[in-house]
């Protein structure tokens, strides 16, 4: 019972602190002159992936890497299935209506990584020049958004950098970095006591918690009627994972990819990607659609988990 207290207390300080931190770190950003487009892309891209990002490093500092691949492909999971099923369902605009720039950028990136993934992870192992390669795809992905979203002068009003901000910044990292290891920490142990690969606890109860916000988020906006930002945010989230979480713990440490990932985990993920590519080629996420996520999300949760 303490264990399990100690990882909600611990995920949920990550997480407060990962918005904290990027609250502030836009508002840091817009004052130095980015544009409200940078800004999003690098700032508040980079922000809503913290959690991931950071624990991934932690965990391949300690030697249990294996948590890095597992919560990627469970938060890829979740972002895909989960919340993009219940955003659309929950959307008071039915069916949900994707712009051209989902099309011709984010869709083809999440295709794009989760294929570059499935090969990198496909050994189990994850080694430095494969992570310097996701690294590079991912440089492609921003330097192709910069580029097709700068367009126009961006003429908002540079706010004054506040120290309030800048003392934000710092508490939140420190909040981040202590949130990171306590939540790897006490996820090894509640793997331990249950007596289920670290793995499986990682791509079920981490990748979950750690995409919960986002959850809350994506049905807030659905119910609004602004379920296409949701989206647009939740595949750039899927991008970020596949490429940045797991080229970043290849390069300073290995990943491992366990069988147990990348015998069903894996190819799920590759496949959930490709089906959402073809489904919503039509530009449009219907509620059946949505739910029949939902159905596949709960598959793979009683799959990877052995209750199925």
């Amino acid at each position: 019972m303490l264990l399990l207290l100690t990882f909600v207390g611990s995920l949920a300080l990550l997480l407060l602190a990962a918005r904290l931190f990027t609250g502030a770190a836009e508002r840091i950003g817009l004052a130095l002159g980015l544009s409200g487009f940078m800004v999003g892309v690098i700032i508040v891209g980079v922000g809503t992936s913290l959690p991931e990002l950071i624990t991934g490093l932690f965990s391949v500092s300690q030697g249990v890497s294996q948590i890095v691949s597992g919560n990627v492909l469970g938060a890829n999971v979740s972002n895909l299935l989960l919340i993009l099923g219940v955003s659309t369902v929950f959307s008071v605009l039915r069916p949900v209506y994707l712009g051209e720039a989902y099309i011709a950028i984010d869709l083809h990136f999440l295709v794009g990584s989760a294929f570059v993934l499935g090969v990198a992870m496909s050994d189990g192992i994850v080694g430095r020049v494969e992570g310097l390669c996701l690294l590079a795809v991912y440089g492609v992905y921003v330097a192709y958004l910069l580029k097709e979203g700068s367009s126009g002068p961006d003429g908002a009003v540079r706010p004054p950098i506040a120290l309030r901000d800048m003392v934000q910044v710092a508490l939140s990292a420190v909040g981040i970095y202590f949130g990171a290891e306590w939540t790897v920490n006490s996820l090894q142990g509640l793997a331990t006591v249950l007596g289920v690969p670290t793995a499986i606890v990682a791509v079920t109860v981490l990748a979950l918690g750690t995409t919960l916000p986002e959850l809350v988020v994506s049905i807030t906006a659905a119910r609004q009627g602004k379920a296409s930002l949701a989206v647009g945010n939740i595949l750039g989230s899927c991008v970020f994972n596949a490429l940045v979480v797991v080229g970043a713990g290849a390069v300073y440490g290995t990943v491992k990819a366990p069988p147990e990932l990348t015998g069903f985990a894996l190819p799920f993920v590759v496949g959930a990607s490709l089906l959402f590519y073809l489904l919503v080629q039509d530009r449009r996420i219907s509620s059946w659609e949505g739910m029949l996520f939902l159905v596949m999300y709960a598959l793979f949760i009683l799959e990877i988990s052995g209750l199925a």
